[in-house]
């Protein structure tokens, strides 16, 4: 397997990483997210300029024909800057799901008017399709609730997981301003805007295509994306935490020199570069089609631990301003610590792979 970005990759993480640079420096990312919106309209439609709304979707759906490979690369640098942005939860997650059901709502969804958003959490802590609440009656009716839903606080559409009368796990796309669906938007702890939405009875379409295979599809993506996130968030706190330790002084010499500081940033790189390799690796299974559920699994568990292990160190090195508003240390940790409860934590993925998935 090849596990280096192709030229392409490289010009478009490239671009990205400037433009992020220039509009999502970290004083700008809180004045963002303590904005009205929570998000910046701006960065929004400079992405789309560039194409990365519409990268995921197959060129057949109007989209670029960006692959899992490419969502990775996106996703490091999203995580690099923390960005608020719900791209992977609606571009990279949603919208393609969106396209190949309703081809006229995925205008919206590209030209960056409208936000997507995947309503699978039901507060379990779980991504088993198997522990799905939520239900669909005979006439085509939703109720259930969803929580921990990233962009539900503005999403035009969303892609639910629910169980049929025979039990069957499958997604459907419901309308945000649909009758009987009830939203609670909040702020999560890393700065991104969600809600917990509620179904009373809400009319449902179901998603194009085998509804079991589908399903799989949208949370490899998710939980690969969210994977991706997490290293992008490890490898910029690796960084700080490294620039801070050789310029922090005590008993007029740098930190850095310390044997104890030494060890722990080295603990740190270890973490990062397990972390990144089995990211890259199992976003080339996935592209070659053969990523398994137990794979998926590990990466989840993995990225967690290692990102914990990574974040806590590097708030430790920074001794009390490692937790402030104020220092980006504390953010990146948030982020990290969100995306692993998301979709299942460490912890429970570990016990999926102790169960033989």
């Amino acid at each position: 397997m090849d596990f280096t970005f192709t030229p392409e990759q490289q010009m478009l993480t490239d671009s990205l990483s400037r433009l992020l640079g220039q509009h999502y420096a970290f004083d700008q990312r809180r004045k963002i997210v303590a904005s009205p919106e929570g998000r910046s309209e701006r960065v929004w439609n400079e992405l789309r300029d560039m194409g990365l709304l519409a990268l995921p979707l197959p060129e057949s759906l109007g989209g670029l024909g960006g692959s899992i490979v490419d969502v990775v690369a996106i996703g490091e640098l999203m995580g690099r800057h923390i960005v608020v942005e719900p791209w992977l939860t609606s571009a990279a997650v949603a919208a393609a799901v969106v396209a190949a059901t309703d081809p006229a709502r995925a205008e919206a969804l590209l030209d960056g008017s409208a936000l997507a958003a995947l309503a699978h959490e039901e507060g379990a802590g779980t991504a088993d399709p198997a522990n799905i609440a939520t239900r669909i009656d005979a006439a085509g009716r939703l109720t259930g609730e969803k929580a921990l839903v990233v962009a539900g606080d503005a999403a035009s559409t969303f892609v639910v997981s629910a169980k049929g009368a025979d039990g069957t796990p499958a997604l459907y796309l419901v309308d945000g301003a649909a009758e009987g669906l009830s939203r609670q938007s909040f702020t999560t702890i890393d700065g991104r805007r969600a809600a917990h939405v509620r179904f009373d009875g809400v009319a449902a379409t179901p998603v194009a295509g085998d509804p079991a295979a589908v399903l799989q599809e949208v949370l490899a993506t998710a939980l690969i994306g969210l994977s991706a996130e997490a290293v992008g968030a490890m490898g910029a706190l690796l960084e700080t935490t490294a620039t801070f330790a050789s310029t922090r002084k005590q008993f007029g010499v740098p930190i850095a020199s310390f044997q104890v500081i030494a060890h722990r940033l080295a603990d740190m790189k270890l973490a990062y570069v397990k972390a990144r390799s089995l990211l890259l690796h199992t976003a080339a299974l996935a592209e070659a089609g053969g990523a398994s559920p137990r794979e998926l699994s590990l990466l989840k568990a993995q990225v967690g631990r290692l990102g914990r292990q990574v974040g806590e160190s590097a708030v430790q090195i920074h001794g009390g301003v490692g937790m402030t508003d104020e220092l980006s240390v504390g953010h990146y940790l948030k982020r990290i610590l969100f995306v692993d409860a998301l979709l299942g934590g460490a912890d429970y993925h570990l016990q999926r792979i102790g169960a033989g998935v």
